[in-house]
């Protein structure tokens, strides 16, 4: 079925992105495009997974990449760091400043967010004072590392308030590793790494929590199993008496 689309009321969706801040042009109903049109569906889909206030990709967002990024893990075999961060006591800050106090604060964290990751990297406001990052790529050894220096430099930044008063915040970190050998929904992969910041909060917060895991390594005599049919059972329970244990690595672990 064909629509007149110089019959569909539009005024309100032209508004919506032009209050926004997007670059986007007034639609003439005299000289209506579908190139136009589109323009205008692009510029709503976009909008849809912003957050107004900082500008970050939305939970909607979030949720539509940690799906991707699961597939993408199971497909390389390169493992993923989902990181959960929240402010600490970000309600006593609307409480004695004002919500304007606040949303310069969660602008401020934002900015130095962005500054911590990578391009490749995924960050998002989930929700209030909460944000997660998506690292693809991201070896474990690495995890207690890179969350310690996002950590550190909220720490470190300032925000002028006013003449007299400056503020500096932290944050609060938690993280869970997604493998490709471990079976893992979007749900549950959130679900790790909120735990891992509900137990660095508990720890009197301003700290880091990342999720133990265990290696995945193969050993010889199940490497002789799948692919050498000619080894026989002495020479694989030799293999086996020859192996060295291996222990899972830590959040406390020996860093790089």
């Amino acid at each position: 079925m064909l629509v007149d689309v110089r019959k569909l009321r539009l005024d309100a969706a032209c508004a919506l992105l032009r209050n926004s801040g997007a670059q986007f042009s007034a639609l003439d109903s005299e000289q209506l495009s579908v190139d136009s049109l589109q323009l205008l569906i692009d510029g709503l889909c976009e909008l849809s997974l912003r957050d107004p206030l900082t500008g970050l990709a939305n939970r909607r967002y979030f949720e539509s990449v940690l799906f991707s990024e699961l597939d993408r893990v199971g497909r390389t075999g390169e493992a993923a760091l989902l990181l959960m961060l929240d402010i600490d006591h970000f309600k006593l800050i609307n409480d004695q400043h004002g919500h304007l106090v606040g949303d310069r604060v969660l602008k401020k964290v934002t900015d130095t967010l962005t500054a911590c990751v990578r391009p490749m990297d995924t960050l998002v406001r989930y929700g209030g004072e909460e944000f997660a990052v998506i690292l693809p790529g991201c070896q474990s050894t690495f995890a207690h590392t890179i969350a310690e220096r996002i950590r550190r430099t909220v720490e470190d930044t300032w925000l002028r308030v006013s003449p007299s008063l400056a503020l500096n915040v932290t944050v609060s970190i938690g993280g869970s590793f997604a493998f490709p050998w471990a079976r893992l929904t979007g749900m549950l992969w959130t679900s790790h790494a909120d735990h891992q910041l509900y137990l660095a909060k508990a720890q009197g917060r301003n700290c880091v929590c990342i999720e133990e895991h265990s290696d995945s390594t193969v050993s010889a005599e199940e490497k002789s199993l799948l692919y050498d049919i000619e080894s026989s059972p002495a020479q694989m329970l030799e293999s086996s008496d020859n192996q060295h244990s291996v222990f899972p690595i830590g959040s406390n672990g020996a860093l790089p």
